[in-house]
């Protein structure tokens, strides 16, 4: 388990607190189109603000790559942040360093709130630059990382900042790094991972952790087609790597070894091309025609996989099934998922999902508040399910031990 500290172990009142947020969210028209990512940063901000800190957000937005982008200023957001913290003010500053943004900080008062302007109009930030985050550092007594969706960046706000004050999780990075942890590294057993999409290429490292952590591993997507070529079976014309094969039969020698069983489908839905109202039909995995495409798990593979599911403790969930977007080829990914989210509303299963089309499946499936933790992490998920070390992590790691 990673030791980190929290915002219970940092005494705020009348400290100015730097906090790392993802305000990294969809823009329209000068507006925010879609405030997820600022909502879920409330429980950090709020506790802080009820106990008299003077938060400093920081945050990047886009790639502005070193330089001034008007389009990529942060200003707009303020309204937003303001919204989401139930109508509390929220001050601007045109720099997030140097005499504009020293001169805003020095005017706050206890529960006060100021957003910084974009990180990465500086280049010392995507260059983890020391004496940028001296500068940042500067601004703050306590710094708090609330930002596990940037904490695989070996950035200066991620990674130096923190090793230059005393360091905390926000609310959100710790419940993302302890379900997490609940699901990968010290699950409750059997614990499963039910993986998708379209390639294998894209995930080698992250099946090959998984089949050294599962006790199951469901294959599912346009990458089980290339596990099922690898192994013989013919698959038509339905999207693969047909090139993976070595690859595909290796995490299948991998898995045995390790005694983990990889789930592929023993039937499927196949039709003449993905389209809406396309004809289709089911057929034996054996059975796929040269001119079919495999679009999703058919009856016999989906009770298999919930029959499955149903002794699991733990479940780690990355990617649809099927082509979810299209009916009827989303069945698979909603049945799987919704008896996913029943074992979890009854207290039977842990649940964690996130990456890629992940998120999108489980809305559409109706069931994306009933999975224990849900990650829009996006590239920070898929590391740690790699098994990789998050810059961002190990830097909070560091400091716990001070």
């Amino acid at each position: 388990m990673t030791a980190f500290k929290t915002l219970d172990d940092l005494a705020v009142a009348g400290k100015r607190v730097l906090v790392r947020v993802d305000f990294n969210v969809p823009m329209k028209d000068g507006r925010v189109a879609d405030a997820t990512r600022i909502e879920r940063t409330v429980p950090t901000l709020s506790r802080l603000t009820d106990q008299g800190a003077r938060v400093i957000a920081i945050s990047h937005l886009g790639r502005p790559k070193g330089r001034v982008v008007d389009e990529l200023s942060l200003r707009p957001l303020t309204e937003a942040l303001g919204v989401a913290l139930g109508g509390r003010a929220v001050s601007f500053a045109a720099d997030c360093v140097g005499a504009e943004a020293e001169h805003v900080v020095a005017a706050m008062g206890d529960g006060d709130v100021v957003l910084l302007e974009n990180l990465r109009f500086h280049a010392g930030e995507e260059g983890n630059d020391q004496a940028f985050a001296e500068r940042l550092a500067a601004l703050g007594d306590f710094y708090v990382n609330d930002a596990f969706s940037c904490a695989h960046r070996a950035h200066a706000s991620t990674e130096a900042l923190a090793h230059l004050l005393p360091a905390a999780a926000g609310r959100l990075m710790q419940a993302e790094l302890s379900a997490l942890e609940g699901a990968l590294e010290a699950p409750r057993h059997p614990v499963a991972a039910v993986v998708g999409g379209a390639k294998v290429s894209t995930k080698l490292d992250v099946l090959g952790n998984l089949v050294r952590k599962m006790d199951i591993l469901v294959v599912g997507g346009g990458m089980a087609n290339t596990f099922l070529h690898a192994k013989g079976i013919a698959i038509g014309a339905s999207l693969s790597e047909r090139d993976m094969a070595g690859a595909a039969n290796d995490i299948l020698a991998s898995a045995d070894e390790a005694g983990c069983e990889v789930v592929l489908p023993t039937d499927a839905v196949v039709a003449r091309s993905l389209e809406v109202g396309i004809d289709s039909r089911v057929v034996g995995i054996d059975a796929v025609l040269a001119e079919d495409m495999i679009l999703d798990l058919g009856p016999a593979s989906i009770d298999d996989i919930i029959q499955r599911l149903g002794g699991c403790r733990s479940l780690m969930w990355n990617g649809p099934l099927g082509a979810f977007e299209v009916a009827p080829f989303d069945a698979a990914t909603n049945a799987v998922a919704q008896a996913a989210a029943g074992r979890t509303r009854d207290g039977d299963m842990l649940s964690v999902a996130g990456g890629g089309d992940t998120v999108a499946a489980l809305i559409h499936a109706g069931v994306v508040d009933d999975f224990s933790y849900v990650s829009t992490a996006g590239g920070a998920f898929l590391e740690w399910l790699e098994g990789k070390d998050l810059p961002g992590v190990s830097a909070l790691r560091d400091r716990a031990e001070i």
